[in-house]
């Protein structure tokens, strides 16, 4: 079982899944969760980071580093975690460029991505009822609702920026949520930004204690609810990601800009619009179906793997 964890085939895939979370995670309202949904591998990620944050730092706390080692998913997490830096390393610019330069066509291709991914994740759930589907509408408003929110001050202190860090990582680790975004409406993305360009050790350690309390505790809920009430909890996943959708249309008008960390101004509210009858409009469809259909067959691929 080992020598085929460790295979070469095995591995690639784990890469490639991570190199497209990374991908992802770049792009403001898209997130890595999504990705992991759409691979197979959101439900073993969850599992991994429960086992990391439990088991394995228990072992480690008392001394059995050989045990710790054998226990910890290594196989699953490595070759995904260097993908997905890989990915925030070689792709941040050229989506970054991509967006600033051709940002309906870019929006098109997420957009078909997540459409897709929406269509393939709904079929997740063994059986459709009354109360699952209630949960789907819910949870695709409240997305809705968030994704559009205008973003608030709130105080840099220790227990704001902790608080920060656990809200922060919760988004990651969720599809239809992007990180970033939630710091944003928090006020603490710029703050968490100047932190790392000062090299405020004291504020980035509360900021990352945060994150570890948040990841360690949120994914032994995501695990639970995944084993006792599976079809509610991707019915609620599902309607993340079609709430999220007003996130990434494709023809937005920028309400509200600030400043990003090299002077540049950047939108952090905008407004959906109407497409604009020309021809970037039939290329920008072109792209979205394209999306739509390569993703199709990629969670069609997974299907066939699976049985």
């Amino acid at each position: 079982m080992k020598n085929n964890q460790w295979g070469f085939k095995p591995l690639l895939k784990l890469f490639v899944t991570g190199f497209s979370m990374g991908s992802a995670d770049i792009v403001p309202g898209v997130s890595g969760g999504t990705i992991a949904l759409l691979f197979g591998v959101y439900e073993k990620l969850i599992e991994s980071i429960k086992v990391i944050t439990g088991q394995v730092i228990r072992l480690v706390f008392k001394g059995k580093f050989k045990e710790a080692w054998q226990t910890a998913p290594i196989a699953f997490l490595l070759p995904l975690g260097v993908g997905l830096l890989t990915a925030i390393f070689a792709m941040s610019s050229l989506l970054q460029s991509l967006l600033r330069d051709y940002p309906v066509l870019t929006w098109s291709v997420f957009f078909g991505l997540v459409v897709a991914s929406t269509v393939i994740v709904s079929q997740k759930i063994k059986k459709w009822q009354a109360g699952t589907l209630g949960l789907m509408v819910v949870a695709s408003i409240l997305t809705y609702l968030i994704v559009g929110s205008i973003p608030i001050e709130t105080p840099a202190t220790p227990l704001a920026f902790f608080l920060s860090g656990v809200v922060g990582i919760c988004a990651m680790i969720l599809p239809g949520v992007s990180g970033s975004f939630l710091l944003i409406l928090l006020g603490k993305y710029a703050q968490v930004l100047e932190a790392v360009t000062a090299f405020d050790i004291v504020t980035l350690a509360i900021f990352a204690l945060g994150a570890g309390v948040g990841i360690a505790t949120f994914s032994r809920v995501l695990s639970y609810l995944f084993g006792k009430h599976h079809n509610q909890l991707v019915a609620v996943l599902t309607g993340m990601l079609i709430g999220s959708l007003r996130k990434i249309w494709p023809w937005k008008e920028v309400v509200l800009e600030r400043l990003n960390s090299h002077g540049e101004l950047v939108p952090i509210v905008e407004k959906n619009m109407l497409p604009i009858l020309n021809g970037q409009l039939f290329l920008a469809i072109l792209l979205g179906v394209g999306a739509f259909m390569l993703v199709w067959w990629l969670g069609q691929s997974e299907r066939e793997d699976a049985t």
